[in-house]
């Protein structure tokens, strides 16, 4: 069973950094494409990046390109978003999500299974 825990959202100031980690004790990640989207209010759930477990490939969102970097630990099965020059537009409700597919995807629906999410809030 998947079970995808994120951790490491909080509240930073315009300009600062955060890194979100998201983990599952029960499964590997090898094999699959993990992924990070988000949720503002009021919003539909957007991509965020992506990396597959296979090549390492990653894929990011205009709007986040050049500021994040999603990187995937296989040996530990954690997944990780480093997120610097932190915008209030990035404030949302942040999900680790997994699809069972090496393909990358830009596309949450094709993501199976989902993380509870984690707050990240910027304030100016």
């Amino acid at each position: 069973q998947v079970q995808l825990v994120e951790s490491g959202g909080g509240l930073v100031q315009v300009g600062g950094s955060l890194r979100l980690s998201c983990a599952d004790s029960g499964r590997t990640f090898s094999g699959n494409t993990m992924g990070w989207l988000r949720q503002a209010p009021g919003k539909e759930r957007e991509f965020v990046a992506a990396i597959s477990s296979i090549n390492g490939n990653t894929h990011y969102s205009d709007s986040v390109k050049g500021r994040f970097t999603v990187s995937l630990n296989n040996a530990k099965n954690t997944l990780y978003l480093q997120m610097n020059t932190l915008k209030p537009e990035d404030t949302a409700v942040y999900y680790c999500a997994l699809r069972s597919s090496p393909v990358v995807t830009t596309k949450p629906p094709l993501f199976n299974y989902w993380g509870q999410g984690t707050q990240v809030t910027v304030s100016s």
